[in-house]
């Protein structure tokens, strides 16, 4: 008795729409967590030259490197910044939803610190 191997039409077609729907998902994600990653560097970059400025010196200083990243999902003045241990931290945090069909909607939320510990005080 042979037994037959493969895989059927019907299991074809299942794997096909799961493996779309998880590739669209994909897509529409991927975008905000580059966007998140681009904030991210910017606000280590801004706390690592930070010595000697004073809080709106480094909100400008952020709003440049957003102008230059296109980063327009903050701004500076949603920057906390304070001090920690002798050292300057900026911190960020913010909420993104994305939708994805008819009324269905993924919410994600952002936080990040240049300190690299968590977010805020």
């Amino acid at each position: 008795m042979n037994r037959q191997r493969g895989l059927a039409l019907s299991g074809l077609i299942v794997w096909g729409v799961v493996i779309s729907l998880v590739a669209i998902l994909g897509i529409r994600v991927l975008p905000e967590f580059m966007d998140y990653y681009k904030i991210r560097q910017a606000v280590k970059a801004v706390a690592a030259e930070s010595s000697g400025k004073t809080v709106p010196e480094l909100r400008q200083v952020f709003g440049k490197y957003a102008e230059v990243e296109h980063i327009k999902t903050i701004g500076p003045a949603d920057l906390d910044i304070f001090k920690e241990d002798n050292q300057v931290v900026i911190s960020f945090a913010y909420e993104k939803r994305v939708p994805l069909v008819a009324n269905v909607s993924l919410l994600i939320d952002f936080k990040g610190s240049s300190s690299g510990r968590g977010y805020g005080p």
